[in-house]
């Protein structure tokens, strides 16, 4: 029997057993309910507590068994699985009929599976974030037992460079040619992610305080929308438009005032993107300054401010921590882009504070290293592992100030209030 005949099957039967269940125990709980005891839960949350003892340990045991299989390898007939999950069903079935009793605390049992089920669900958050950073880990560690770490993350030069020697059988030679200094990766990566918040930043918060502070209605409900469709439009469309469009623009506005620009510059990746992440500002800090109460505002108002000294001293400090949480998300869009950057700024490793030029981001070059002919245990395959490790470092020093500063806002603002 198919796998997939026997998953319907399971479910079917345990629908069944569900069903079952709750009429068992709501039958039982109305009949002690009749005769006079006085009872802790309804009889609806004693049915339903039966259901969850039928269906809970029957689920659990099954995703253990098989999340066992996948890791271990270990080989157990999917129909020998299913008339376990099954047995254990059953024996959750007898054993949430005989809790039905009038001293059981049904509703309570109940609330704590689900705030068990809520604290799984917060947690895979953070079991994730623990797997891809022990994923990264040891790839890293491989690629620095290939190269010394100090010079990957000091060097000023990337070139993984000699691959093409390696596959003629001249490994040594092509390894020693290889430097991978991560300087200018990060050096690109800094400057385009700048330049876009230096346009998402100012160009989001001041619409988010537009359309909360002074758009009529009418406007509001078209700006809004017309405006988070730019979150929905392809990073690729994004390229087109900053190669074919930006970049010749600023190539020729650059020649207007006698600059030298490539066609392939920093400048147009970093405007575009810039553009394309206003909507997670606009919209995340437009929310945040519609939840300030309504109080302060009249309050500020009552005291003789003007309406922008309103915004300016009142409005906008009390959503600050929004907008940075919304200013973050930005950032982390912005430095985990990648098509952007191949399509206007080119893939050339290049340390230069001119964002006239063309350069590349670590996104771009973690792509590259990993699509290619290249063996996997090569250093510039592994080198994509040490990259996103430091990376994934610097997001998470990003988040930790950003989380400090919040904190130190919001006393400070609770302090000035008080």
């Amino acid at each position: 029997m198919q796998t997939n005949q026997l998953l319907a099957m399971f479910s079917g039967s345990l629908l069944l057993l569900g069903l079952i269940a709750y009429l068992l125990g709501r039958s039982k709980a109305a009949r002690v309910r009749a005769s006079g005891a006085s009872m802790y839960s309804q009889p609806d949350q004693y049915a339903w507590f039966t259901v969850l003892s039928t269906a809970g340990p029957a689920l659990a045991v099954g995703a253990v068994a098989s999340i066992l299989m996948l890791s271990l390898g270990a080989e157990v007939s999917p129909l020998y699985l299913l008339i376990g999950c099954l047995l254990v069903a059953c024996i959750g079935l007898v054993v949430g009929i005989q809790m039905v009793r009038p001293n059981f605390h049904a509703r309570q049992a109940i609330e704590s599976v689900i705030r068990f089920i809520l604290a799984g669900a917060a947690l895979i958050s953070i079991f994730t974030t623990l797997g891809i950073l022990v994923s990264i880990i040891f790839e890293a560690i491989r690629f620095f037992q290939m190269q010394n770490f100090w010079d990957f993350i000091t060097g000023t030069t990337w070139n993984p460079g000699a691959s093409f020697l390696e596959a003629a059988g001249r490994a040594k030679e092509g390894a020693s040619a290889a430097q991978f200094g991560s300087v200018p990766l990060f050096a690109g990566t800094f400057m385009i992610t700048f330049i876009a918040m230096l346009v998402a930043i100012p160009v989001g918060l001041l619409a988010a305080i537009y359309m909360a502070e002074f758009a009529p209605a009418r406007i509001r409900t078209i700006a809004k929308p017309v405006l988070e469709v730019l979150a929905g439009i392809p990073t690729v469309v994004y390229g087109f438009f900053a190669a074919i469009t930006v970049a010749p623009i600023i190539v020729g506005i650059a020649g207007f005032f006698g600059l030298e620009a490539s066609f392939n510059n920093a400048l147009a990746p970093g405007i575009v993107m810039g553009i394309m992440i206003i909507p997670f500002i606009s919209s995340l800090s437009d929310d945040v300054i519609n939840s300030v109460p309504d109080s302060m505002r009249q309050g500020a108002l009552a005291l003789g401010l003007t309406k922008g000294e309103m915004i300016r001293d009142i409005v906008v400090p009390a959503a600050l921590p929004g907008i940075i949480s919304a200013s973050l998300l930005a950032v982390s869009r912005a430095l985990g882009e990648t098509m952007i950057v191949v399509m206007a700024a080119g893939m050339r490793p290049n340390l230069t504070a001119n964002p006239l030029e063309d350069m590349t981001t670590v996104t771009v070059r973690i792509v590259a290293a990993l699509t290619g002919d290249q063996e996997f245990a090569s250093a510039e395959t592994l080198s994509a592992f040490a990259l996103g490790l430091v990376l994934f470092v610097v997001t998470l020093a990003l988040n930790l100030v950003s989380v400090m500063m919040i904190r130190r806002f919001r006393e400070k603002y609770r302090v000035n209030n008080l």
